[in-house]
């Protein structure tokens, strides 16, 4: 899947286009908001038909919708800003309670940049969409990378330590539960922020066999623990089998690096986030 190239933002003075049939909804996410981009100009609309009138008004930086919305289904609003749009690519974030199944059956379609589960909270909501538009100095964090090809593992590894992450290297999956017996053994549960690995890889057992032991024989859920995993594989019954065995996200090849780094760190703060929340 081919990714459009992100516009460069005025972090300045964004304009945020926050669509959702609910009020109490609607100025939810514009308090929030308000807190983390005190300088942003927020766009309140009910419905698709009044989105698309914003649209028309001035530049828009990010687009927030509901899957339902009064007049229109979010993803064909989303479509509608993908053709319509009169600038650069527009970052469209799609906020619902429902967005685990819309990952599992594969409906959430090219036209979204990205999603967020309202599960989480309008405080994460806000720092994921801040994440976007007035992105600040990388968070830190620890990563747990598994990558059997050294000349893939030299690159990404260079690339997260640039956005301030520090790197776990395993060529195996192996050799990452050995890692994570380790740092259970040390207490360090569960000894890094975020693991990130590849599907398919030299030995015996693959990601999904990692994202599996990390959820059933660790017994971490996904927000002590989330798991991005990389696939190539443009097969929807088999993304929706690593979505279903407990990977929290998946990102397709060949990786775009501003929307892997953005969903790394999004599922960083938010492990972190619940984390602190429950005590761990």
């Amino acid at each position: 899947m081919s990714t459009p190239a992100f516009r460069t933002f005025d972090s300045t003075s964004p304009r945020i286009l926050v669509v959702d049939g609910s009020k109490v909804v609607r100025k939810m996410i514009e308090g929030v908001l308000r807190q983390q981009l005190p300088q942003a100009e927020i766009i309140l609309c009910e419905n698709g038909d009044e989105a698309k009138v914003a649209l028309q008004q001035g530049a828009i930086n990010l687009v927030t919708t509901a899957l339902r919305l009064p007049d229109i289904d979010g993803l064909e609003l989303a479509r509608y800003l993908r053709e319509h749009t009169p600038q650069a690519y527009i970052p469209i974030i799609v906020v619902s309670g429902d967005v685990q199944d819309r990952l599992e059956t594969r409906s959430i379609t090219d036209d979204v940049t990205d999603y967020f589960d309202k599960s989480l909270g309008f405080t994460a909501l806000a720092a994921f969409i801040k994440g976007y538009v007035a992105p600040e100095g990388a968070p830190g964090g620890e990563v747990l990378y598994v990558e059997d090809s050294k000349v893939v593992a030299v690159a990404t590894r260079r690339m997260l330590e640039k956005h301030g992450l520090k790197v776990m290297h395993c060529s195996g999956v192996e050799d990452a539960i050995a890692w994570l017996e380790s740092a259970l053994t040390q207490g360090r549960v569960p000894g890094c922020d975020v693991v990130l690995t590849d599907v398919y890889l030299k030995g015996e057992l693959t990601g999904k066999d990692l994202v599996k032991s990390i959820r059933n024989e660790f017994g971490y859920p996904k927000g002590q623990l989330p798991v991005l995993v990389m696939t190539g594989d443009a097969n929807p019954a088999n993304q929706t089998e690593l979505l279903r065995s407990g990977a929290n996200d998946l990102v397709l090849k060949p990786i775009e690096e501003r929307l892997l780094i953005t969903k790394l760190l999004f599922q960083l703060r938010v492990g972190r986030l619940l984390r602190e929340r429950h005590g761990h």
